[in-house]
């Protein structure tokens, strides 16, 4: 079962909720339909949010594919729970207009995280003989 990449899915899809409510708010109280109408706060929220959006998917599916490859493990879970964390102080450090701390260390955790996940991968697809889908052949070497 792959419960970490699963709970790591919907949380994900609560975060953007969360991130899309936050637009809605602003959008309401400056009564902006389409657009950011100029509105500073709105357009630092909307960029929170495709950021979001842009890193997400590929992280998700490099979570999955380690799983696939690894199994659930704690390292794993403990990189899902940071990369969630590290999105919310991103997005509430993108309300402000100049670099503060949440969005600085929400960005170095994404992309730390993003490289770990990338780096397992790699690993496991150079190494990966034992599959959950069944054997793989073995790479041919040349010396």
């Amino acid at each position: 079962m792959f419960t970490t990449t699963l709970i790591f899915a919907a949380a994900a899809a609560l975060l953007n909720l969360w991130l899309a409510i936050r637009i809605g708010r602003i959008r309401t109280s400056a009564k902006v339909s389409h657009g950011d109408g100029g509105n500073a706060l709105l357009q630092r929220r909307m960029r929170a949010q495709l950021n979001f959006v842009e890193f997400t998917p590929f992280v998700l599916i490099l979570a999955l594919l380690v799983e696939l490859s690894f199994g659930s493990s704690i390292w794993l879970a403990l990189a899902a729970a940071l990369y969630i964390i590290a999105r919310v102080l991103h997005g509430i450090g993108m309300d402000h207009e100049t670099g503060q701390w949440p969005r600085m260390v929400g960005i170095m955790l994404t992309m730390l995280i993003t490289l770990a996940l990338a780096g397992a991968a790699l690993y496991a697809g150079f190494t990966a003989y034992n599959s959950p889908f069944g054997q793989s052949a073995p790479v041919a070497r040349t010396a």
